[in-house]
């Protein structure tokens, strides 16, 4: 399964949202705490944002699919007004990840995760790996490898009413 998500990173094909046991924290249960200084040195604690549909977001700026994603969040802000999307740098440093967020017009936060604690907890393997989190905090979905349009309204539906 390693393999594959690697490969789908730098290749840009998408693995099917995962269900594996092992690789991401389970659909069901709470999202692990996410607390972090943004790439703007903003403290961020995403327990602030409950009551909104959630999509967390580790990604880097070398993940060629994170290129595709990145405009797909944008809109997906327009459609989806009430979403909040918080970012979580992927071993990536944060030069290249503000470059790469101003290119790419984002503006949704992202946290940096410079020790890997956040990454850990949400059993990241690779970027990009997206959860989808409900107004009450549990993950009702998560995306390993790049997000298609028809990939992230699927999984919004189920975090969105």
């Amino acid at each position: 399964m390693l393999a594959s998500v690697v490969a789908g990173c730098s290749s840009g094909t998408a693995p099917a949202t995962s269900s594996s046991p092992g690789v991401g924290i389970d659909v069901g249960q709470f999202a692990p705490p996410l607390r972090g200084i943004t790439l703007d040195g903003t403290p961020l604690d995403i327990a602030s944002f409950r009551g909104h549909p959630i999509l967390v977001n580790f990604w880097a700026s070398w993940c060629v699919p994170c290129r595709s994603e990145f405009p797909l969040f944008r809109n997906a802000l327009v459609r989806h007004p009430d979403l909040v999307i918080v970012g979580v740098l992927f071993q990536d440093d944060a030069g290249s990840a503000k470059a790469f967020v101003t290119s790419f017009g984002a503006s949704w936060p992202s946290v940096l995760d410079p020790n890997g604690a956040l990454a850990t907890a949400y059993r990241v393997v690779a970027p990009p790996q997206s959860y989808f989190i409900d107004r009450r905090g549990v993950i009702r979905s998560r995306q390993i490898g790049e997000m298609t349009l028809d990939d992230f309204e699927r999984q919004y539906s189920a975090i969105g009413s």
